[in-house]
């Protein structure tokens, strides 16, 4: 028995120094960093709060901070320190929703805007033409979304 309570020490140990070997993570600092970002500790993800703009707002036009046109329900404005801009972002809370074309909406935003207002764990979500493109959004808890980096991209998002 002591044996192999011996033999399993050794292997814990083993598996323990292999892994120390392969970790070239730095936690300490993973842990800064989520802390000045918001991001959970070795990840992309973000706690974020929200807020919604559209096209006919003052300062809102056509196109955003890449020169590529505004898609409703897909743009979104980051604080490009936090998020970069051309980052394909996952907001698991709008699944489902409906789209201005009556589709429903995968989740998937693309960080292509930036606003003086947006700074730190902020984002702002465009969801169209007027006031009553919001509608759909309103039913969102915006002071509490979770924002998951998937990818980044070339060009100007899909439309």
């Amino acid at each position: 028995m002591r044996r192999r309570l011996a033999a399993l020490a050794v292997l814990s140990a083993l598996a323990a120094a292999s892994n120390a070997q392969a970790a070239t993570t730095d936690p300490v600092g993973d842990l800064i960093s989520s802390v000045i970002s918001g991001a959970l500790p070795g990840t992309g993800v973000f706690n974020v709060k929200a807020t919604l703009y559209h096209a006919g707002a003052k300062g809102v036009g056509a196109l955003d901070s890449l020169g590529c046109k505004v898609v409703p329900m897909r743009t979104i404005a980051v604080d490009k320190s936090i998020i970069p801009r051309r980052t394909v972002i996952f907001i698991k809370e709008t699944v489902g929703l409906k789209m201005p074309n009556g589709a429903t909406h995968d989740g998937y935003w693309y960080a292509t805007d930036i606003g003086s207002g947006i700074k730190g764990q902020r984002i702002d979500l465009y969801t169209g033409h007027g006031a009553a493109s919001m509608k759909p959004m309103q039913a969102l808890n915006l002071g509490k979304l979770t924002a998951v980096k998937v990818g980044k991209f070339e060009g100007c998002p899909p439309n």
